[in-house]
Protein backbone atom coordinates (compact mmCIF):
# COMPACT_ATOMS: atom_id res chain seq x y z
CA UNK A 1 0.00 0.00 0.00
CA UNK A 2 2.98 2.33 -0.37
CA UNK A 3 3.87 2.33 2.99
CA UNK A 4 7.53 2.16 4.77
CA UNK A 5 7.75 -1.01 7.65
CA UNK A 6 9.49 -0.30 10.37
CA UNK A 7 9.35 -2.73 12.99
CA UNK A 8 7.90 -6.58 12.88
CA UNK A 9 6.66 -9.25 15.08
CA UNK A 10 7.87 -13.11 14.00
CA UNK A 11 4.58 -15.50 14.63
CA UNK A 12 6.31 -18.89 14.57
CA UNK A 13 3.93 -22.14 14.97
CA UNK A 14 6.74 -24.96 15.13
CA UNK A 15 6.08 -28.93 15.87
CA UNK A 16 8.02 -29.86 18.93
CA UNK A 17 9.96 -33.03 17.01
CA UNK A 18 11.31 -30.14 14.68
CA UNK A 19 15.35 -30.36 15.09
CA UNK A 20 16.31 -26.83 16.74
CA UNK A 21 18.39 -26.01 13.60
CA UNK A 22 15.92 -25.62 11.21
CA UNK A 23 13.74 -23.70 13.53
CA UNK A 24 16.65 -21.38 14.21
CA UNK A 25 17.30 -21.21 10.43
CA UNK A 26 13.86 -20.24 9.88
CA UNK A 27 14.38 -17.12 11.72
CA UNK A 28 17.35 -16.13 10.46
CA UNK A 29 15.59 -16.39 7.19
CA UNK A 30 13.63 -13.97 8.52
CA UNK A 31 15.84 -11.57 10.64
CA UNK A 32 17.84 -11.21 7.37
CA UNK A 33 14.98 -10.24 5.17
CA UNK A 34 13.65 -7.96 7.41
CA UNK A 35 17.07 -6.63 7.81
CA UNK A 36 16.72 -6.63 3.57
CA UNK A 37 13.68 -4.09 4.21
CA UNK A 38 14.76 -1.96 6.80
CA UNK A 39 12.61 -3.76 9.36
CA UNK A 40 13.80 -3.94 13.09
CA UNK A 41 12.38 -7.23 14.65
CA UNK A 42 10.91 -6.42 18.04
CA UNK A 43 9.90 -9.93 19.16
CA UNK A 44 7.09 -11.89 18.55
CA UNK A 45 5.09 -15.02 19.34
CA UNK A 46 5.69 -18.75 19.14
CA UNK A 47 2.88 -21.61 19.52
CA UNK A 48 3.20 -25.44 18.69
CA UNK A 49 1.58 -26.91 15.81
CA UNK A 50 1.72 -30.27 13.84
CA UNK A 51 2.70 -28.29 10.90
CA UNK A 52 5.41 -25.52 10.73
CA UNK A 53 4.45 -21.95 9.64
CA UNK A 54 5.76 -18.85 10.01
CA UNK A 55 5.52 -15.41 9.18
CA UNK A 56 5.74 -11.94 10.46
CA UNK A 57 3.31 -8.89 11.44
CA UNK A 58 4.43 -5.31 10.21
CA UNK A 59 3.75 -2.24 11.06
CA UNK A 60 4.98 0.75 8.91
CA UNK A 61 3.88 4.67 8.49
CA UNK A 62 2.11 5.89 5.29
CA UNK A 63 1.24 9.38 4.72
CA UNK A 64 -2.61 9.28 3.85
CA UNK A 65 -2.55 11.24 0.66
CA UNK A 66 -0.29 8.32 -1.07
CA UNK A 67 -1.78 5.06 0.27
CA UNK A 68 -2.13 2.47 -2.69
CA UNK A 69 -5.86 0.80 -2.72
CA UNK A 70 -7.10 -1.09 -4.79
CA UNK A 71 -9.25 1.22 -6.23
CA UNK A 72 -8.91 4.02 -8.05
CA UNK A 73 -7.41 3.00 -11.90
CA UNK A 74 -9.00 4.83 -14.93
CA UNK A 75 -9.67 3.33 -18.19
CA UNK A 76 -6.38 3.34 -20.63
CA UNK A 77 -4.19 2.88 -17.28
CA UNK A 78 -1.26 0.58 -17.96
CA UNK A 79 -1.10 -2.54 -15.60
CA UNK A 80 2.45 -3.96 -14.47
CA UNK A 81 3.23 -7.02 -12.67
CA UNK A 82 6.82 -7.71 -10.92
CA UNK A 83 6.76 -11.07 -10.69
CA UNK A 84 6.17 -13.96 -12.42
CA UNK A 85 3.48 -16.18 -12.27
CA UNK A 86 2.92 -20.05 -11.42
CA UNK A 87 4.34 -20.80 -7.78
CA UNK A 88 1.25 -22.46 -6.70
CA UNK A 89 1.84 -25.13 -10.03
CA UNK A 90 5.63 -25.66 -9.11
CA UNK A 91 4.96 -26.07 -5.47
CA UNK A 92 2.50 -28.57 -5.60
CA UNK A 93 4.13 -30.16 -8.54
CA UNK A 94 7.15 -30.80 -5.80
CA UNK A 95 4.63 -31.97 -3.21
CA UNK A 96 3.74 -34.86 -5.34
CA UNK A 97 7.33 -35.67 -6.57
CA UNK A 98 6.25 -34.42 -10.59
CA UNK A 99 9.64 -32.12 -10.02
CA UNK A 100 12.92 -32.48 -7.97
CA UNK A 101 13.92 -29.63 -5.22
CA UNK A 102 17.07 -28.61 -7.75
CA UNK A 103 13.88 -27.71 -10.39
CA UNK A 104 12.45 -25.22 -8.03
CA UNK A 105 15.31 -23.09 -7.04
CA UNK A 106 15.14 -20.19 -9.90
CA UNK A 107 11.10 -19.88 -8.64
CA UNK A 108 12.19 -20.23 -4.75
CA UNK A 109 14.75 -16.74 -5.61
CA UNK A 110 12.21 -15.45 -6.78
CA UNK A 111 9.76 -15.45 -3.83
CA UNK A 112 12.67 -14.76 -1.54
CA UNK A 113 12.52 -11.06 -3.45
CA UNK A 114 11.03 -8.14 -1.87
CA UNK A 115 8.71 -5.82 -3.78
CA UNK A 116 10.18 -2.44 -2.23
CA UNK A 117 11.61 -1.30 -5.40
CA UNK A 118 8.21 -2.15 -7.52
CA UNK A 119 6.38 -0.59 -5.12
CA UNK A 120 8.33 2.58 -4.81
CA UNK A 121 8.05 2.92 -8.97
CA UNK A 122 4.58 2.62 -8.49
CA UNK A 123 4.25 5.51 -6.29
CA UNK A 124 6.61 7.61 -7.84
CA UNK A 125 4.57 7.53 -11.56
CA UNK A 126 1.64 7.89 -10.20
CA UNK A 127 -0.32 4.68 -9.15
CA UNK A 128 -3.12 4.96 -7.02
CA UNK A 129 -3.96 1.64 -7.22
CA UNK A 130 -2.10 -1.36 -6.75
CA UNK A 131 -2.20 -4.77 -4.74
CA UNK A 132 0.33 -7.83 -4.41
CA UNK A 133 -0.99 -11.04 -6.27
CA UNK A 134 -1.44 -14.15 -3.47
CA UNK A 135 -3.72 -16.93 -3.21
CA UNK A 136 -6.77 -15.59 -5.20
CA UNK A 137 -4.31 -15.80 -8.08
CA UNK A 138 -3.61 -13.15 -10.90
CA UNK A 139 -7.00 -12.80 -12.10
CA UNK A 140 -8.46 -12.99 -8.95
CA UNK A 141 -6.64 -10.19 -7.24
CA UNK A 142 -7.06 -8.67 -10.51
CA UNK A 143 -10.93 -8.45 -10.37
CA UNK A 144 -10.86 -6.57 -6.81
CA UNK A 145 -9.10 -4.41 -8.18
CA UNK A 146 -11.62 -3.71 -11.42
CA UNK A 147 -14.48 -3.77 -8.69
CA UNK A 148 -13.15 -1.57 -6.86
CA UNK A 149 -11.96 0.97 -9.62
CA UNK A 150 -15.23 0.61 -11.63
CA UNK A 151 -13.56 -0.68 -14.24
CA UNK A 152 -12.60 -3.94 -16.71
CA UNK A 153 -9.06 -5.26 -17.51
CA UNK A 154 -7.58 -6.54 -20.75
CA UNK A 155 -4.64 -8.50 -20.09
CA UNK A 156 -1.91 -10.08 -22.85
CA UNK A 157 -1.50 -13.62 -22.28
CA UNK A 158 1.84 -13.78 -24.47
CA UNK A 159 3.36 -10.82 -22.19
CA UNK A 160 2.43 -12.35 -18.58
CA UNK A 161 6.05 -13.90 -17.22
CA UNK A 162 5.77 -17.26 -15.85
CA UNK A 163 8.05 -19.07 -13.54
CA UNK A 164 10.28 -22.07 -15.53
CA UNK A 165 8.30 -25.35 -15.83
CA UNK A 166 4.63 -23.49 -15.02
CA UNK A 167 3.29 -23.64 -18.63
CA UNK A 168 4.92 -27.56 -18.75
CA UNK A 169 3.56 -28.32 -15.36
CA UNK A 170 -0.50 -26.78 -16.32
CA UNK A 171 -0.11 -28.67 -19.40
CA UNK A 172 -0.23 -32.03 -17.65
CA UNK A 173 -2.68 -30.38 -15.31
CA UNK A 174 -0.55 -30.69 -12.51
CA UNK A 175 -2.57 -27.67 -10.13
CA UNK A 176 -3.41 -27.41 -6.46
CA UNK A 177 -6.82 -26.87 -5.27
CA UNK A 178 -6.72 -23.57 -4.75
CA UNK A 179 -6.64 -23.52 -8.46
CA UNK A 180 -9.98 -24.61 -9.18
CA UNK A 181 -11.65 -22.75 -5.97
CA UNK A 182 -10.12 -19.55 -8.07
CA UNK A 183 -11.63 -20.48 -11.33
CA UNK A 184 -15.35 -21.24 -9.74
CA UNK A 185 -15.65 -17.80 -8.27
CA UNK A 186 -14.25 -15.81 -10.55
CA UNK A 187 -14.16 -17.50 -13.72
CA UNK A 188 -17.89 -16.26 -14.58
CA UNK A 189 -16.21 -12.29 -14.43
CA UNK A 190 -13.25 -13.70 -17.27
CA UNK A 191 -13.47 -13.81 -20.92
CA UNK A 192 -11.00 -15.66 -22.59
CA UNK A 193 -9.80 -15.71 -26.57
CA UNK A 194 -10.74 -18.60 -28.09
CA UNK A 195 -6.92 -19.91 -29.02
CA UNK A 196 -6.12 -19.58 -24.84
CA UNK A 197 -6.30 -23.15 -24.09
CA UNK A 198 -7.88 -24.38 -21.01
CA UNK A 199 -5.03 -25.61 -18.97
CA UNK A 200 -3.24 -21.81 -19.90
CA UNK A 201 -6.47 -20.00 -18.64
CA UNK A 202 -6.04 -22.23 -15.24
CA UNK A 203 -2.80 -21.05 -14.78
CA UNK A 204 -3.98 -17.39 -14.12
CA UNK A 205 -6.23 -18.98 -11.74
CA UNK A 206 -2.64 -20.48 -9.93
CA UNK A 207 -2.31 -19.04 -5.75
CA UNK A 208 0.87 -17.76 -5.72
CA UNK A 209 3.00 -17.35 -2.27
CA UNK A 210 4.95 -14.03 -2.13
CA UNK A 211 3.82 -13.02 -5.51
CA UNK A 212 4.49 -9.80 -6.66
CA UNK A 213 2.70 -6.62 -7.00
CA UNK A 214 0.43 -5.69 -9.54
CA UNK A 215 -0.17 -1.94 -10.17
CA UNK A 216 -1.74 0.71 -12.73
CA UNK A 217 -0.05 3.91 -14.27
CA UNK A 218 -1.37 6.71 -16.27
CA UNK A 219 -0.54 6.08 -20.24
CA UNK A 220 0.95 9.37 -20.27
CA UNK A 221 3.94 7.77 -17.80
CA UNK A 222 4.21 3.47 -18.28
CA UNK A 223 6.86 4.32 -20.59
CA UNK A 224 9.26 5.87 -18.16
CA UNK A 225 8.06 4.21 -15.37
CA UNK A 226 9.07 1.05 -17.55
CA UNK A 227 12.41 2.81 -18.73
CA UNK A 228 13.39 3.66 -15.04
CA UNK A 229 13.09 0.06 -14.17
CA UNK A 230 15.32 -1.33 -16.65
CA UNK A 231 17.75 1.18 -15.67
CA UNK A 232 17.58 0.32 -12.11
CA UNK A 233 17.42 -3.37 -13.15
CA UNK A 234 14.13 -4.25 -11.25
CA UNK A 235 11.89 -7.27 -12.75
CA UNK A 236 8.84 -5.19 -14.54
CA UNK A 237 6.43 -6.12 -17.33
CA UNK A 238 3.95 -4.56 -18.67
CA UNK A 239 0.92 -7.07 -18.77
CA UNK A 240 -2.36 -5.33 -19.79
CA UNK A 241 -4.42 -2.15 -19.51
CA UNK A 242 -7.90 -0.84 -18.04
CA UNK A 243 -10.99 -0.42 -20.25
CA UNK A 244 -14.57 0.46 -19.68
CA UNK A 245 -16.10 -2.96 -19.99
CA UNK A 246 -16.45 -3.86 -16.34
CA UNK A 247 -15.03 -7.39 -16.93
CA UNK A 248 -11.97 -8.65 -17.38
CA UNK A 249 -10.65 -9.78 -21.04
CA UNK A 250 -7.44 -12.31 -21.56
CA UNK A 251 -6.33 -11.82 -25.16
Amino acid sequence: MGGEPFLALNIAALPPQLPGEIAAEILRGGAEKAKEAGVVIAGGHTVQDKEPKYGLAVLGFVATERVLKKGGMQPGDVLFLSKPIGSGVITSALKTDRIQAKDILETVEWMKQLNKGSAKLALRYGAESATDITGFSLLGHAWEMATASNVGLKFYYNAIPFYPLAETLAAGWCFPGGCFDNAEFFGPHVEFSAGISQENQMLLFDPQTSGGLLFAIPPDKAELCQQEARQQNFPLWKIGEATSTHLIEVV
